[in-house]
């Protein structure tokens, strides 16, 4: 089969209120909003990811009152993310966790729309090397 190339890849995220979670991920998470459509916005959230948050009444998919989505963001700043959103009161779901058995350390917490996001540093050279960039 031949290989086809991607440019880039969205994660799209759908809320009941747009406007709590444009504050959330533009104001407090401090994303670079890079294309506002009014009813959906598209965050860049590295230089190839992204975070869209959509409108619930307008976008393909609805909210859910739980969802099954978990957003990693990687970083090798855990210990940074954790006190910047404990210190503004973001709703942590956990302290940060060492888990030796795949080599990471993470915590997790929750947007205004209930999606649950996950800040998580890869600690083994060969994760950390195609996740982080190497060091």
């Amino acid at each position: 089969m031949e290989k086809t190339h991607l440019d880039g890849q969205i994660t799209f995220l759908y809320y009941p209120d747009l406007s709590a979670a444009a504050a959330f991920y533009g104001d407090l998470m401090g994303f670079e909003l890079v294309d506002d459509q009014r009813w959906a916005k598209i965050y860049r959230v590295s230089a190839s990811g992204y975070v869209g948050i959509v409108a619930g009444e307008k976008g393909f998919c609805k909210p859910q009152e739980r969802n099954a989505v978990l957003v990693t963001l990687l970083t090798r700043e855990v210990d940074a993310w954790f006190e910047k959103l404990k210190e503004r009161d973001v709703k942590l779901l956990s302290g940060i966790q060492e888990k030796k058995d795949i080599g990471v350390r993470c915590f997790f917490l929750e947007d205004p729309g209930g999606y649950a996001l996950e800040i998580q540093q890869f600690l083994l050279p060969r994760q950390a090397a195609i996740f982080h960039g190497g060091d």
